[in-house]
């Protein structure tokens, strides 16, 4: 064991060992704080006969190390979501002429289709609400849904130039022609 004393006594040394690794005088003084902390919880590791200072500077140096990981660990994962951010941009027009071209589909659908992906694609309601709203039957509004899906559908791929084929399997395949 060593002594409170002992321990600031070495404190001089360990900020100038601190301030060739952090390079910074007030990490330094942080990293210094540290090691004098972790020594005292670690005191019962100190084996009577070492060197204070050169155990002092291993545990400072394994926090200075310990420190630097993390930091690292934390810029590159900033760094890959704001990356990412950036790639995965789409640009706005496409976004304005997409909306511009599902709006004028919608408005070309029959009114109770366009009700009815309204109530339930945008607004989000149950079939059963949306039964209870309209006062027909759940059956009712999972065809009309299916229909105006379909129809929608047909009138947007008209409007952007592909057409779909069905394949042997019932998967549906879109081609632009």
């Amino acid at each position: 064991m060593f002594s409170q004393e002992a321990l600031t006594a070495e404190r001089d040394r360990l900020y100038r060992f601190a301030l060739r690794l952090t390079r910074q005088p007030s990490d330094a003084e942080d990293l210094v704080q540290s090691t004098m902390l972790r020594a005292l919880e670690k005191r019962s590791y100190f084996q009577e006969g070492t060197n204070l200072f050169n155990w002092t500077s291993r545990v400072m140096f394994n926090i200075f190390v310990s420190q630097y990981r993390r930091e690292k660990r934390i810029a590159a994962r900033h760094e890959a979501a704001f990356t990412e951010a950036q790639v995965t941009t789409q640009p706005a027009q496409e976004t304005v002429t997409d909306l511009s071209r599902m709006r004028d589909c919608m408005k070309r659908l029959s009114k109770p289709h366009r009700e009815m992906l309204v109530m339930v694609c945008i607004t989000g309601l149950q079939y059963e609400e949306v039964s209870q709203r309209l006062r027909i039957p759940v059956g009712t509004v999972r065809s009309r849904l299916s229909r105006a899906r379909n129809e929608l559908q047909h009138l947007l791929q008209a409007n952007s130039g592909t057409q779909t084929y069905r394949t042997a399997n019932g998967a549906a395949l879109s081609v632009a022609s």
